[in-house]
């Protein structure tokens, strides 16, 4: 009789996790350096599911931060660096790619990336001081406190769509309101059951001055 082949039990959290790179450098002045790539590799006979979570959610945006990749394959994770500004000089945040198989909730494994923003690649702490006073940094964030990265769409608007038909025949009744004869004109051709009040025509000119304000707006 034929033996089944059994997938061996994987323990919580023990699952190597192999993902590149394992830092993330923006620079300002380099604006093709605000998006990054981590690929997240998957060597395992197994699927494995995926979540990027962060320290700084609000300053990144994170393209599919949750999702597949089968087996023996691997996966682009695009993220980009949404808050450029000097006041962000410096500081180290941490990306934390969890991953789990697809038919478990439990988390098999996790890897650590950290990100920086600095002003300038001409500017790298080449000095030995400068890269024990960054290894130090790192090390304070061995207990970070991680989010739940969501995938904001900030970098495209929905085109507007203009205004409603609705609005559009709304307004040509008015503009067609005010161009008919006031009551008391005598020399028109129109009929007298189409001459409009003085009223009604500020009301028209009332109502195709919200529409106008309305149409600009959209």
């Amino acid at each position: 009789m034929q033996q089944q082949h059994r997938q061996p039990e994987l323990a919580e959290g023990n699952l190597p996790v192999f993902v590149f790179p394992t830092e993330l450098v923006f620079y300002a002045d380099e604006q093709s350096s605000h998006k990054q790539v981590l690929t997240l590799y998957n060597p395992y006979e197994f699927a494995l599911k995926f979540k990027v979570l962060c320290t700084a959610p609000n300053k990144y945006t994170v393209v599919d931060s949750t999702g597949a990749v089968k087996p023996q394959c691997c996966v682009d994770i695009v993220i980009r660096h949404r808050d450029v500004r000097p006041c962000h000089y410096g500081v180290y945040d941490k990306f934390r790619l969890q991953v789990s198989e697809q038919s478990q909730r439990k988390a098999l494994g996790r890897k650590e990336v950290t990100a920086t923003l600095r002003p300038s690649a001409s500017q790298e702490p080449h000095s030995p001081r400068a890269q024990d006073e960054e290894r130090r940094i790192k090390e304070q964030f061995a207990d970070s406190e991680f989010y739940e990265q969501t995938a904001f769409q900030t970098e495209s608007r929905p085109v507007a769509g203009g205004p409603s038909l609705l609005t559009v025949l709304l307004g040509l009744v008015c503009m067609i309101a005010l161009m008919l004869p006031t009551m008391g004109e005598q020399e028109s051709t129109v009929p007298v059951y189409l001459h409009l009040s003085v009223n009604k025509k500020l009301v028209a000119a009332y109502v195709l001055g919200l529409l106008t304000m309305v149409i600009l707006r959209t």
